[in-house]
């Protein structure tokens, strides 16, 4: 089967979707909690204006920390957006939901008075998980018991997902995990700081940023405008048939992020999960997925995986489950989707044991099965992107540029523009 194009205008290639200089957390609440591989809102916002209708509902099947859903709002349009990770849905609903900045006026007073209350001598329950002992030295572990405690002890929902969210995203730098990776390890020479100090850091920016985006919904009248953030797979999105105007979404690479145990810290200490090995099955794209019974419709697919084979059969039965889940989620996407009605899809190609992973082609191959056109294929530059741009080539695994013989991979990503025919 090729991958066929349907006009000749389809591949661009242009400096101005690569937004070089452009930071993904300046605006907005975009910046309340760090995420790797997140797009930047800036190419959210340029589909948004270029393909949204009016009224139109715009869906992201994929919705990690809600950059869609944000500028969905932004731009006065209803949103939806699916996850199976609980952390990002957390995260996403504080992001979509302001807080009025006169009802809260003391917050940091509170905060400053569940700092005067702590005494170091009580013992604060988070959980007895063996990997929270691992991760947290006792003194840091108790001061984050106490704020979940006082955090949980706050009568506004919307309130107390804000603070969680705060306290989520200082988890890492009050553990002993290596700060600058997305690689589960330890540090043993890090210079562990105090929760307390970090947590009021890290709410005093989120609040500012919570003002600005609250004064600017309001000046626009778009502080009601529809946005949902709901924990569920993108292959079973509950929706409708042919009820959505627009997708926009960034599905995860082939062999991408752990994002399980990236996100262990938040996991555990918010109860979201107490077996990681079984969480981690849930997640598209990882090493760890659920094996899935079913063929690829698409020669291509199919000829990488052989390839993968030679050099390694569970990498490659991985890489054949990712492409499968992938056309379950397209088949899905195209359910939902109004006729006519246009996908965005932001992907990267990769290469795995020195065997290139054409993604961007394999998923055009799957859409144009499910009676998609494609449109426009836009080549882009990864600039400022959270994400590691190497791998060790005989793992697989992400590492250092430092690594010898390590292997680039994402120095581009592909914006594909389908409509369902």
């Amino acid at each position: 089967m090729s991958v066929a194009v349907e006009n000749s205008k389809v591949n661009e290639c242009s400096d101005e979707w690569s937004f070089a200089g452009h930071r993904s957390i300046d605006s907005y609440t975009h910046g309340y909690h760090r995420y790797p591989a997140k797009f930047i809102p800036q190419i959210v916002s340029k589909l948004i204006e270029t393909y949204a209708t009016e009224d139109c509902l715009i869906v992201d099947p994929f919705a990690g920390c809600g950059t869609t859903l944000v500028e969905a709002k932004s731009h006065g349009y209803r949103s939806i957006g699916f996850d199976v990770n609980p952390v990002a849905e957390m995260i996403t609903k504080s992001k979509i939901t302001t807080i009025a900045p006169g009802s809260h006026q003391n917050l940091l007073e509170i905060i400053q008075e569940w700092f005067s209350n702590y005494n170091e001598e009580e013992k604060y329950y988070i959980s007895d998980h063996p990997r929270l002992n691992y991760w947290f030295c006792p003194e840091q572990k108790n001061k984050i018991g106490y704020l979940k405690k006082c955090i949980e002890e706050v009568d506004n929902k919307e309130l107390e997902t804000f603070l969680k969210v705060g306290l989520s995203n200082i988890l890492k730098t009050s553990s002993r995990w290596l700060q600058d990776s997305t690689k589960p390890q330890i540090d043993p020479k890090k210079q562990i700081k105090d929760p307390f100090n970090l947590f009021e850091y890290q709410i005093k920016k989120m609040w500012k940023k919570n003002m600005e985006f609250h004064s600017y919904l309001s000046k626009k009248n778009r502080l009601d405008i529809q946005s949902e953030i709901h924990l569920r797979d993108a292959r079973d999105t509950g929706l409708e048939n042919d009820s959505v105007d627009l997708v926009i979404t960034s599905p995860p690479y082939a062999t991408s992020y752990e994002y399980a145990d990236i996100h262990q810290l938040s996991g555990y200490v918010f109860n979201f999960f107490s077996d990681l090995r079984e969480f981690r099955k849930k997640f598209i794209g990882t090493f760890y997925s659920e094996k899935i019974e079913a063929e690829i419709n698409c020669l291509l697919a199919s000829d990488t995986v052989s390839q993968l084979a030679v050099k390694n059969k569970k990498i490659a039965k991985e890489i054949e489950n990712y492409f499968i889940s992938m056309q379950q989620v397209i088949q899905e996407i195209h359910r939902i989707l109004k006729p006519g009605a246009t996908c965005c899809m932001v992907v990267g190609d990769s290469k795995l044991r020195e065997v290139t992973i054409p993604t961007s082609d394999i998923l055009i191959s799957l859409m144009r099965e499910e009676s998609f056109y494609l449109e426009k294929r836009i080549t882009r530059n990864i600039s400022l992107k959270q994400i590691p741009t190497t791998r060790h080539p005989i793992s697989g695994r992400f590492t250092s540029p430092s690594e010898l013989n390590s292997v680039k991979v994402y120095p581009k990503e592909h914006i594909l523009i389908f409509k369902k025919r």
